[in-house]
């Protein structure tokens, strides 16, 4: 199971650097909506492995993040998952507060399959945006990516 963690994990850090640097080059044209999803993606990962291994959070998670930091916010979000993959047992329950200051309870497994399942949701709203302002969307499919 960890493997394939370790492999979704791959797979979203590839298409979020690849999204990294479609924004930083064609920052002046970007839609706004396209940025503020692309880091809302990188504040949410970021939350979610922090509440993990109970840290602060570094960024709230609809805090915008520049274009030139996009790259890197992703680097440190993908190690630091992979960190945790090898640190904690997928099994073990994680007590939090939710953005509202609610608490609740999941297991590390639900909160790390959480994180790649809604940044794939909210990629795949990225390239609508992209298509919608006449910018070619990054083909990002799971399967695709395997291919190669």
């Amino acid at each position: 199971m960890i493997d394939f963690f370790k492999e979704l994990f791959e797979y979203g850090h590839h298409f979020n650097q690849m999204l990294a640097e479609v924004i930083a080059n064609r920052e002046k044209e970007m839609p706004e909506k396209a940025v503020v999803l692309f880091s809302h993606i990188l504040n949410a990962h970021q939350v979610w492995n922090n509440r993990i291994i109970f840290s602060e959070n570094l960024h709230e998670v609809w805090d915008i993040q520049q274009a030139h930091e996009l790259s890197k916010i992703d680097q440190k979000n993908y190690a630091h998952s992979l960190q945790i993959l090898e640190k904690i047992d997928l099994t073990t329950e994680i007590n939090y507060l939710n953005t509202k200051g609610l608490p609740f309870k999941n297991t590390v497994r639900d909160i790390m399959f959480h994180v790649v399942n809604h940044s794939t949701h909210h990629r795949g709203q990225i390239s609508t945006i992209f298509r919608q302002n006449g910018i070619e969307p990054l083909v990002m499919d799971y399967i695709f990516y395997k291919r190669k």
